[in-house]
């Protein structure tokens, strides 16, 4: 890395110490090109940008430098979800076969929403014979979840659903509304706010990705994996094929495909950190709020080797798991690689943080944690 570290933004006063820890995230080595976001009250206090947006390190981060956030999609997914059960188009409780009548095949049929989105429908990953390529078909992969037996006795925990999440909870948005996750995003959150954050990237906004670099190690916590994990994240078709590529890019994956920004993802994250107020636009009343914040399942999850408590679409703190900081009722997500998105309703903080070195570490990002650690620090 050269030894000039592009830096940009601004930072408010009383959080310079915000600014000291991720300028020495890369003087350690452990970022090439990310940025960090922060609101409190609705204001922004931290943008920052900083280091390169190419693995040769000749361009800079720029503000509008696209990141994919991966699983960081969830949360934003949960926040569109929301807004549906907020139009009286859905609802956490009610069955998913009420409108998606294929889904209750194989004893799925009392399988609500609510679980579906807080990974205990039992459906984490799909079974050979499967290609990576077969992802790119939505229809058919939505018909093969809603054949499939889940992978555990349901109403025994939860199981991380890596990629699947995202085509169970598109499936559900389109059966509820007939529009999809990605375009809902666009038209009632992004374009009215100036947003840049997209699930279905167009080809014309392909250029301003930046590259991300792969991990080095394998994550902590499997060494010994269980036929889950593996069916998960370690076959030749747990993921979707041509990730990086422009029709991975393209396709709407509610789960894994988001590209933004970390102002982007901040200000997305206002909506729970504060009265549910995007800017000056009223998006979730608080009943909605607490449904989709609220605890669903909590324990050792079976494909994430962590104890974690899951709301609809998010993790959540609670007082004996601090994942995101030290509020108790913090909620958010963490994307492959170490991006990291949350809000804290206590504080009134919206945290967005997007890395394009990629980390092993699938939930407790040591980077985020600096930095968030940094953040409390100067409240």
């Amino acid at each position: 890395m050269k030894n000039d570290l592009p830096l940009t933004g601004a930072i408010a006063a009383g959080f310079e110490p915000v600014r000291d820890e991720f300028v020495s995230l890369f003087a350690e080595g452990l970022e090439r090109g990310g940025a960090l976001a922060v609101y409190q009250d609705g204001e922004l206090v931290i943008d920052l940008i900083g280091g390169w947006s190419d693995r040769a390190c000749d361009t800079p981060m720029v503000p509008n430098s696209l990141v994919p956030v991966f699983s960081c999609s969830k949360a934003v997914s949960a926040l569109v979800i929301a807004w549906v059960v907020a139009q009286g188009k859905l609802s956490y409780s009610q069955k998913v076969s009420d409108i998606w009548p294929e889904f209750a095949q194989n004893g799925k049929a009392n399988i609500s929403v609510g679980e579906v989105l807080s990974h205990q429908a039992g459906l984490s990953a799909i079974e050979a014979s499967w290609e990576p390529e077969d992802w790119f078909d939505w229809d058919k992969t939505c018909a093969r979840l809603a054949a499939m037996k889940p992978l555990w006795e349901l109403g025994d925990g939860s199981g991380y659903h890596p990629v699947t999440w995202g085509y169970l909870a598109g499936e559900i948005v389109i059966r509820a509304t007939g529009r999809t996750i990605g375009s809902i995003l666009r038209e009632e959150f992004c374009v009215p706010e100036d947003i840049d954050f997209w699930i279905g990237l167009p080809d014309e906004q392909h250029h301003r990705v930046a590259q991300t670099s792969k991990p080095t190690k394998i994550p902590a916590g499997f060494a010994n994996v269980n036929e889950i994990q593996k069916l998960a994240f370690m076959k030749p078709w747990s993921s979707p094929g041509r990730k990086g590529g422009a029709a991975w890019r393209r396709m709407e994956i509610p789960s894994a495909n988001g590209h933004g920004t970390a102002k982007a993802m901040a200000k997305l994250m206002t909506i729970l950190a504060g009265d549910g107020h995007l800017g000056k636009r009223f998006i979730l009343p608080k009943k909605v709020r607490a449904e989709a914040m609220k605890e669903r399942v909590a324990g050792m999850d079976r494909v994430l080797p962590h104890d974690l408590s899951f709301g609809a679409g998010l993790i959540r703190n609670t007082p004996m798991r601090h994942v995101y900081g030290p509020g108790d009722h913090t909620v958010g997500h963490t994307g492959f690689g170490g991006s990291v998105l949350f809000a804290d309703p206590d504080k009134r903080l919206a945290f967005g943080y997007v890395t394009t070195k990629q980390d092993s570490e699938l939930v407790k990002d040591l980077r985020a944690a600096r930095l968030t650690t940094a953040l409390y620090e100067c409240l």
